[in-house]
């Protein structure tokens, strides 16, 4: 595979249709390819499946995206914090579906579709509402549930730095979903604050391969800080 270097933002988003699931890094703020989103608002497609961590803070990034009306479900473990009002308020008007996903299934779910994996048997969340029509099975003498592999047509993820060869190296808490969202997605477009030559990346530092990735864009990083976050 080869991946592309977009001269900007836009042209990295070009081509996302309605209707499409994108999985969307971070965990909060940290790791939020809000560039990427900002350019996903501006290119226009609408009725999408959104899968992340969190819905959404404040009044930017995937709360922007919620707010200009372009998303019809989102998959996440965290759809309500403090600054969450922006999905709040959609989902108590019935404007957005919800499925919620405990976090360590969520990320598992979307390592399954990576790698391949049918459905696998996990115990979090047997005999709570998260499991109603769901299949259970014991195991071990544990009830678990059984999940699908979550897959995207696209992800938008961030990372710290890539080579020309989209080989990529995350900035510490940053990375969170990024690595499995970068096996789960037909298309992987990655916004990141450096780009440089093959082989400047020492290979042993590499997290995702450049094998998973389709696009990269540099982007300035963000560093923001939410009213009323914690």
């Amino acid at each position: 595979m080869i991946t592309t270097i977009a001269a900007n933002t836009d042209e990295a988003v070009a081509g996302v249709q309605d209707g499409a699931t994108v999985l969307v890094g971070g965990f909060g703020l940290a790791g939020m390819p809000f560039d990427l989103i900002d350019a996903l608002i501006r290119q226009g497609a609408r009725d999408l499946t959104v899968v992340s961590n969190n819905a959404g803070n404040g009044d930017v990034g995937l709360a922007a995206l919620l707010a200009a009306g372009r998303v019809r479900r989102i998959v996440c473990s965290f759809p309500r914090q403090s600054d969450s009002h922006v999905f709040d308020g959609l989902y108590r008007a019935g404007r957005v579906e919800l499925e919620v996903v405990p976090q360590g299934t969520l990320a598992e779910r979307m390592r399954a579709g990576g790698a391949g994996i049918g459905a696998f048997y996990c115990p979090v969340g047997a005999g709570t509402p998260l499991a109603e029509g769901k299949e259970t099975r014991e195991i071990d003498g544990r009830v678990h549930v059984l999940e699908h592999p979550i897959k995207g047509d696209v992800a938008l993820i961030q990372a710290h730095r890539a080579d020309t060869l989209g080989n990529l190296v995350y900035r510490r808490t940053a990375r969170n979903f990024g690595p499995v969202m970068a096996t789960a997605a037909t298309t992987v477009v990655v916004q990141v604050a450096e780009i440089v030559p093959a082989g400047a990346i020492d290979p042993e530092t590499v997290v995702t391969p450049g094998i998973h990735v389709d696009r990269i864009v540099r982007a300035e990083p963000r560093h923001l800080t939410v009213r009323g976050a914690r």
